[in-house]
């Protein structure tokens, strides 16, 4: 079965650090699957905030997760701050990717990478919105 590759560009212009917590692992004692997820979320929220938006006002619309893909690289253990870099490429009409790549913060170590896909919401009319031309505008290649 092939398994999920998911390349990153060389720059992430985003970064955050987050300490897992006991609640973060699993039985096996290391980063639980499920709560990479909410880690990465986080993260995707302090990404907004750095822009001068939330979740659900970029540029008078929200947005709405459509999709996740991510690679596992290596184990995380309680205690460990993580680095989440992060950007936004590959962009369409309604929608674009956030990539991501998630390191630990002593030895660099990856420990995963990913890219979330959102699309531009409406809430008040309950309807996608096109990718407001300010927000694409700041991960444009220079």
């Amino acid at each position: 079965m092939a398994r999920i590759q998911i390349e990153l560009p060389e720059q992430l212009p985003f970064a955050t650090e987050i300490t897992l917590y006991g609640s973060h692992m699993n039985y096996g004692g290391h980063l639980d699957n499920a709560l990479l997820l909410t880690v990465v979320s986080e993260a995707r929220v302090r990404f907004f905030k750095s822009l001068g938006y939330t979740e659900l006002d970029v540029e008078g619309v929200g947005i709405i997760v459509s999709d996740a893909a991510l690679q596992y690289r290596s184990e995380a253990f309680h205690g460990e701050v993580m680095v989440v870099r992060m950007g936004a490429a590959d962009f369409g009409s309604k929608g674009c990717d956030l990539l991501w790549c998630m390191t630990e913060q002593l030895s660099q170590r990856e420990v995963a990478r990913g890219k979330t896909g959102i699309v531009f919401f409406d809430y008040a009319t309950r309807k996608t919105a096109p990718v407001p031309e300010a927000f694409r505008a700041q991960f444009a290649i220079k």
